[in-house]
């Protein structure tokens, strides 16, 4: 496939761009899900898995439970995980512990 530059608009050269960047990062991704499950196969073969090998934790997925409610509206629920919902703040700042919001 020959493309004469000289004759192409530049529109046109940058969508062709955008279409080779594209191209370079599907068939980069392929080949790297491609690498990976070898990888994963050549340490199934020898008994592991990838992550005992590389030491990495495999990710979990799901959802965390709730731990504490607003005694106030019940809905409002807080796993304890990241940052303090307003209503927790609020109801630590009246005196409350956090033990008074558990489930």
């Amino acid at each position: 496939m020959d493309y004469d530059f000289d004759k192409m608009t530049l529109k046109e050269m940058r969508d062709l761009r955008t279409k080779l960047d594209r191209a370079i990062n599907s068939y980069q991704e392929r080949k790297r899900r491609q690498a990976l499950a070898a990888i994963e196969e050549a340490a199934r073969e020898h008994g592991f898995n990838l992550a005992e090998l590389t030491g990495t934790k495999t990710r979990r997925s799901g959802t965390v439970a709730p731990k504490y409610a607003n005694p106030e509206d019940p809905t409002l629920t807080w796993t304890g995980r990241g940052r303090k919902p307003k209503w927790v703040q609020e109801n630590l700042d009246k005196g409350k512990n956090l033990d008074d919001l558990l489930i």
